[in-house]
């Protein structure tokens, strides 16, 4: 409503889910810290392609009897790195074609989604990514070149905004 706008189409997609977690899923942090060590975590939770341990297949957690993901391969365990390839088609067949024509976007997705497409815009590489955060709830605004280049961004609430890499 605050954009002026009554309705505005929405389009789900699974492709921008949070990464999957593995054998981690329905650990809290402190819990998972516990059983593996706070440097462990901290290994899997911020690298670029060291995912954490899979899932197992009859876990409680297994997204494989979810209706909303027949037909899907979901992988059992996700690095950002995997989380990437997994947001790239989403972001060649259906946002970059709609950024093409000129459209104004929104995409609401998890934080490690967000920065696989921050990575990807701003050509920011595997050790620099690792420290890229996205704030929870605090929309970040990115102007495009037609060619789809970032040519600035910020984020809306500067006051929680955090460091982004430069725009090319």
């Amino acid at each position: 409503q605050a954009s002026g706008q009554a309705a505005c189409p929405v389009v789900q997609d699974w492709r921008l889910n949070e990464p999957h977690y593995g054998g981690l899923t329905g650990l809290a942090k402190a819990e998972t810290a516990a059983l593996h060590g706070a440097d462990q975590v901290k290994v899997w939770r911020r690298s670029y392609d060291i995912p954490p341990p899979e899932m197992a297949p009859d876990s409680p957690w297994s997204f494989t009897a979810d209706p909303r993901y027949a037909g899907v391969n979901i992988p059992t365990t996700e690095s950002l790195k995997t989380t990437l390839e997994r947001v790239l088609p989403c972001w060649n067949e259906d946002i970059a074609p709609l950024l093409k024509k000129g459209e104004t976007l929104l995409v609401a997705a998890h934080g490690n989604s967000l920065r696989a497409i921050v990575k990807l815009l701003f050509d920011v590489g595997e050790a620099e990514i690792v420290h890229v955060e996205i704030p929870t709830g605090n929309p970040l605004l990115i102007d495009l070149d037609g060619a789809l280049k970032p040519i600035s961004a910020r984020y809306l609430d500067e006051g929680r905004a955090q460091p982004l890499p430069e725009a090319a």
